[in-house]
């Protein structure tokens, strides 16, 4: 209906045969449905654009769409806050109710609040693009945006976004599935990752840049898998007064309601890690499994470490450490680990990794340390930990103390300790845990925004962490 209205419209000003012409173009060789929901946007000889408030310049509910060849602006603000980052308000393409929509060769630029550029919401909607350019400019305007269970499917992209808690690659509330192959992916704002999972996220091939926030994000039970990708982040901003820290990887729960409380993932194959400011890893208020392979990783910060698991500003003070599963495979890296008096860590080394670092040197937190035959670990300061497995060759202590379980290690000594148990849970900071408030599939709720917002400990960091306006004490970059 709103298509028709549209026509209807362009037919008081155009003749028959301008409207023909202008329905098969906005830039060359386009290629609009007929059957398209363009809501009050103007189709034009540039395309297509909405500059209203609240609105989508496309949107697909329960139908298989295309569009091609086009070039689609959107600006105007959303006044929904977090409600339109969950569901959708104010996005330039906007696919959900379990649609079908695929995108090749378009241009996206969104210039408002809220103003996501391509968003997927709702579990059975799907969206393909490919070989397409987005820039945003507004404050929480993410390029990919998938929420509610909803998938995401994108190639050989160029994602450019400058304003702040606007990942490229972006989810929130409810999650979803999403896959990126190929394209580079760049962020400019405060509390910008150039990913912020609440969902499952895989990259391959793709380069990704932050220049003022973390480089990746994960929050709670979700996760981000790269494959062959280049990761730089150069984390120069907080956008949260919960941390001090910088790092170019943040994996944490913010008991905020976005993200269901359990174990977070992070694993990467191949590729690199550059990292200007800080830390790579920081783990805190959450579970985590990071694997790393054949994953170069280099740090430019002397003063910043590879592994940082450690309570911050989210959570119950006394119980919001980081508690972490870590594997390296066919790892050579140098930097220490620091684990803090409510944190806990089991590291295992295998497939010829060579690691390079002190571990634990304030002796606070519990530490495994198992060292597969043909790996080793080079002290470069003495360290402590609660149990160790190694054959005898696998340690050189490089002229360093070990100590395990609070005696001095022998060098040239086989161990065999036990795995510290960890389970997956957060702290809630008073809050309930779970993801409250989440509507039924594919409908837009009315009124105000799901319960589980910013407050108190359980504030959700202002970033990209769950999006919305960025209130104070948040993560930057989603760390802060």
């Amino acid at each position: 209906m709103k298509n028709k209205k549209i026509m209807m419209i362009l037919a008081l000003t155009m003749s028959a045969s301008m409207l023909l012409s202008l329905a098969a173009c906005s830039t060359a060789n386009s290629s609009v449905p007929a059957s398209s929901n363009i809501t009050s946007a103007s189709v034009s000889s540039d395309g297509i654009s909405n500059y209203n408030d609240g609105e989508h310049a496309i949107e697909v509910s329960g139908k298989t769409e295309e569009y091609s060849n086009v070039k689609i602006t959107k600006t105007g603000n959303s006044s929904l806050g977090d409600e339109a980052d969950f569901y959708g308000d104010n996005s330039a393409v906007f696919a959900t109710d379990k649609a079908t929509l695929t995108l090749s060769g378009i241009t996206v630029d969104t210039g408002g609040t809220h103003a996501n550029a391509v968003f997927s919401y709702g579990e059975g909607t799907t969206v393909n693009i490919s070989n397409s350019t987005i820039t945003t400019s507004g404050d929480c305007s993410g390029g990919l945006m998938t929420t509610g269970g909803g998938t995401m499917n994108a190639t050989d992209l160029n994602i450019h976004t400058t304003g702040n808690s606007s990942a490229a690659i972006r989810s929130d509330r409810g999650g979803g599935t999403v896959s990126v192959t190929g394209g580079t992916y760049l962020t400019d704002g405060n509390g910008s990752p150039a990913v912020y999972s609440t969902a499952d996220i895989t990259v391959s091939n793709a380069s990704l840049e932050s220049t003022a926030s973390e480089g990746i994000v994960v929050e709670g039970k979700n996760s981000v898998t790269l494959n062959n990708v280049n990761l730089t982040a150069n984390h120069s901003m907080h956008n949260s007064d919960k941390t001090d820290n910088f790092n170019a990887v943040m994996i944490y729960q913010s008991m905020s309601g976005d993200a269901s409380v359990g174990t977070a993932a992070f694993n990467m194959t191949g590729g690199s890690i550059t990292n200007k400011s800080g830390d790579v890893f920081f783990v805190n208020n959450t579970t985590a499994a990071i694997t790393l392979e054949n994953v170069k990783i280099e740090n430019n910060d002397a003063n910043g470490i590879f592994l940082r698991a450690a309570a911050a500003g989210w959570g119950s003070e006394g119980s919001n450490g980081g508690k972490i599963n870590l594997y390296l495979k066919k790892q050579s890296l140098t930097g220490d680990i620091a684990v803090d008096g409510v944190s806990k860590l089991n590291m295992y080394m295998s497939s010829g990794t060579v690691y390079s670092g002190a571990v634990n040197q304030d002796n606070k937190g519990e530490v495994y340390v198992e060292i597969e035959s043909g790996s080793k670990w080079v002290l470069t300061g003495d360290s402590y930990v609660t149990s160790l497995t190694c054959d005898a060759d696998a340690i050189d202590l490089n002229g360093h103390t070990l100590y395990v379980g609070g005696t001095k290690y022998n060098a040239g000594t086989a161990s065999k300790g036990t795995a510290i148990e960890i389970k997956s849970e957060s702290s809630s900071g008073g809050q309930s845990d779970g993801m409250p408030g989440e509507p039924p599939s594919g409908e837009k709720p009315q009124g105000d925004p799901p319960s589980g917002g910013p407050g108190g400990n359980g504030e959700k960091p202002q970033g990209d962490p769950p999006s919305g306006d960025p209130p104070s004490g948040t993560p930057g970059g989603n760390n802060g």
